[in-house]
């Protein structure tokens, strides 16, 4: 499904400009690429509730500029420090048959069935949240899934293992052999087996040194 945001041309520009359209509730951004710059103003609240989908930040969005269509990808947006409110957006125009780079969240599938958290007691520990990929944008995908059923405790799934959509490929600075997600031991399992251990170290302690007065006392064999 198609994503589709509107906005309007922003006719005034520089801080005082930006400052007074967000009393008025719109968000100052800017679409670049392939042509011209455009600045631009939207609806804040659409934007707002529109960021918080995850679709939103790895898709070819729609833009409705002044009631023109483009396909757009969104590319950086800034945050007020400590208010719920969007303080600029910035979209990138996007070329049907030049591939673009994105980073695509990742979706853990099948964890409460994998061997080493089902018969093992492991937790799933997440490497990487998202992947830096690569593909027309016909083929962008909003995620991709990682399957854990068959992890077993103390083992690693790898970038190299990822099933990629069709023609998405790996890109940025990910090797074949970083590992996306592992099953480890709990760390209160391994603190309470430590424990433990020293409890069981700490009860033969005394057992030990009262063997030692005994075998001094026991008197030496005649030859």
């Amino acid at each position: 499904m198609t994503i589709e945001i509107s906005a309007t041309t922003r006719k005034t520009q520089g801080t005082g400009a930006s400052r007074r359209l967000r009393l008025a509730n719109l968000v100052p951004g800017i679409v670049y690429g392939t042509g011209e710059a455009a600045m631009i103003e939207l609806d804040h609240n659409t934007l707002y509730f529109a960021l918080k989908k995850e679709a939103f930040h790895a898709s070819v969005l729609t833009l409705d500029l002044d009631g023109k269509k483009q396909s757009v990808l969104l590319r950086d947006f800034q945050m007020h420090p400590y208010r719920q409110q969007v303080q600029h957006i910035d979209f990138q125009r996007v070329d049907a048959k030049k591939k673009i780079h994105m980073r695509v969240p990742l979706h853990f599938i099948n964890a409460d069935v994998a061997p080493g958290v089902k018969t093992s007691g492991g937790i799933v520990s997440h490497v990487l949240s998202e992947l830096h990929i690569a593909c027309l944008p016909a083929d962008l995908p909003t995620s991709i899934s990682v399957d854990l059923s068959s992890l077993a405790l103390g083992h690693s799934i790898h970038v190299s293992d990822v099933q990629l959509p069709k023609g998405v490929e790996v890109a940025g600075h990910h090797h074949a052999v970083d590992a996306v997600a592992t099953i480890q031991v709990p760390r209160g399992h391994v603190e309470a087996v430590a424990a433990e251990a020293a409890a069981a170290t700490e009860a033969a302690a005394p057992a030990a040194a009262a063997a030692k007065p005994a075998a001094a006392a026991k008197p030496a064999a005649k030859k």
